[in-house]
């Protein structure tokens, strides 16, 4: 099981999975984490001195071969509107004339008249695939695509573009069994034993290039796409992980800034701990909207479900797979629902099922999340996601300091926050290579204004990271939108208000008000 970050349309394309039925992510050494969400020193990586100009002619000047798409994983090959290609790259952005990657893209045309230009698409993850997830996308901004072409690719070691994958099938099945919120020295060392096994086995696939996936190494890549496609500035749209990763680009190329929308910010302030503390309390706060829909108190309805997690730690429940349901998969069974509120039924349901002894819904729902088929195939978003934010974060709780923190963090969530405490000394534990920053630099003095739009019920990304990301970027130039809505992300989830300013800023050029509030 994973870090709870991930892009709206992965989101309902999981949801949409899990609706089908079926049964279908010693301590840590290291800096401690501060676990105050306040700005913490920088580093940036050595590769962020590369100019765009030291690149080779046959990098910049490369020609692509767009040629219809191909099935990818488990995604159908879209229709004859898309064409795909392989742009180069380097794999060193240190040694930009030295040995190259091919990175994944995908695009469609636009649709109408007046064309602005490209529009790039990071749908979050970490880890997630654009190549597969644009086309499903693209209903959402139909709009956007009449004056935009609308491109996405699979970020450096995801999916087609040297994708990552750590384990086999039967071995994240087999780590089903490790629990997450240990409870004693024997747990403690098979969660952490676990963890380390892990890395190792992202480090035995992914070699050489285990170093080099890191978010500014992405932001480098995007802006050679954009030259490669012929635009003068780039236009993009990053949803959860990518609003941190558009914020980099805007740091890293603030006079290459076109117009960019970054929905469900990510706080680009907050550490490590500071991170799972403000998902802690961005999950608890929609599971208490929830619970409040459904006329139950949200303190007595929170207090339930904990006391069935706890009682899952102990003695997991049976299912129609013949699987058990665990504690950690039913966290994540409780996770999925909470990123829509259109599947808050689907939740109910699930507990209603799990209190009378009967673990299938839920697990249903983890599996979707998991991206686990009913053949008991996996996908490798969460080997991506991992592999990508442990090259990113440098810091490493350790257990002592995790120790520490636990009462705090169910303090905060005492539903999530047992979890997510955790999470943050065994993620990353023992990494293979050490990371790059504490928190990503983002400051963009002299770049275009900078759409921001928070929700205020998102449980992933809480809205209280987009008035920061504006602060980081700087005066005039990170403008805040907010929708006051339940679910993550909020353009196209049904506010017209939302939806009708982004248009108008992408397709017109027209700047809202900063502090704009839809209801």
């Amino acid at each position: 099981m994973g870090r709870f970050l991930r892009g709206t349309a992965a989101v309902a394309a999981a949801l949409l999975l899990a609706g089908c039925g079926g049964s279908s992510g010693g301590g840590g050494s290291g800096d401690e984490g501060k676990g105050s969400g306040s700005p913490a020193p920088r580093a940036s990586p050595s590769s962020a001195s590369v100019s765009p100009v030291d690149l080779p002619s046959s990098l910049t000047a490369q020609h692509l071969d767009w040629r219809r798409c191909k099935a990818t994983g488990s995604s159908a090959a879209p229709g004859d509107d898309w064409r795909c290609a392989t742009l180069r790259a380097p794999l060193d952005w240190s040694k930009p004339g030295g040995e190259t990657i091919g990175l994944a893209l995908i695009r469609g045309r636009a649709t109408g008249g007046d064309r602005i230009g490209s529009m790039l698409f990071n749908f979050g993850g970490p880890g997630g695939s654009g190549v597969s997830t644009m086309p499903y996308y693209s209903a959402t901004v139909s709009a956007l695509h009449e004056r935009y072409d609308l491109v996405s690719w699979d970020p450096r070691g995801v999916g087609a573009s040297e994708g990552v994958r750590c384990r086999d099938d039967r071995a994240i099945e087999a780590a089903e069994a490790v629990d997450t919120t240990p409870d004693g020295p024997a747990e403690e060392k098979a969660y952490f034993r676990d963890s380390a096994a892990f890395g190792k086995g992202c480090q035995k696939a992914a070699g050489s290039l285990l170093a080099h996936v890191s978010t500014t190494d992405t932001a480098r890549d995007m802006d050679l796409m954009r030259q490669v496609l012929g635009d003068r500035k780039m236009h993009y749209f990053g949803i959860s992980y990518g609003t941190e990763l558009g914020g980099v680009y805007a740091h890293l190329f603030p006079k290459r800034v076109g117009r960019l929308v970054l929905d469900a910010v990510v706080d680009p302030a907050a550490d490590t701990v500071g991170h799972a503390q403000n998902q802690a309390r961005g999950f608890q706060r929609a599971l208490d909207d929830y619970l409040k829909s459904t006329g139950q108190d949200p303190a007595l309805g929170s207090r339930r479900i904990a006391n069935l997690l706890k009682r899952l730690d102990a003695n997991p429940l049976p299912t129609s797979s013949g699987r058990k349901l665990t504690q950690t998969l039913a966290t994540t069974g409780i996770i999925l629902p909470l990123y829509s509120e259109s599947s808050w039924p689907r939740l109910t349901s699930a507990l209603k099922s799990a209190e009378t002894g009967d673990g299938s819904q839920l697990l249903a729902l983890a599996d979707a999340y998991d991206d686990r088929d009913s053949s008991g195939h996996y996908g490798t978003t969460s080997h991506s996601q991992r592999v990508i934010s442990c090259l990113d974060d440098r810091q490493r709780p350790t257990l002592a300091g995790t120790r520490q923190r636990l009462a705090e963090f169910e303090r905060i969530s005492p539903v999530f926050g047992d979890f997510l405490g955790w999470d943050t000394a065994g993620w990353c534990h023992h990494w293979p290579v050490p990371g790059q920053f504490d928190t990503p630099e983002v400051s963009a003095p002299g770049a275009a204004p900078i759409l921001l739009v928070g929700n205020t019920g998102d449980p992933a990304t809480p809205y209280e990271g987009a008035r920061r990301m504006a602060d980081e970027l700087g005066r005039g130039v990170g403008v805040e939108l907010t929708w006051k809505g339940e679910g993550h992300g909020a353009y196209g989830n049904g506010s017209d208000c939302v939806d009708s300013t982004v248009d108008a800023y992408l397709l017109y050029g027209t700047v809202p008000k900063d502090g704009k509030v839809c209801s």
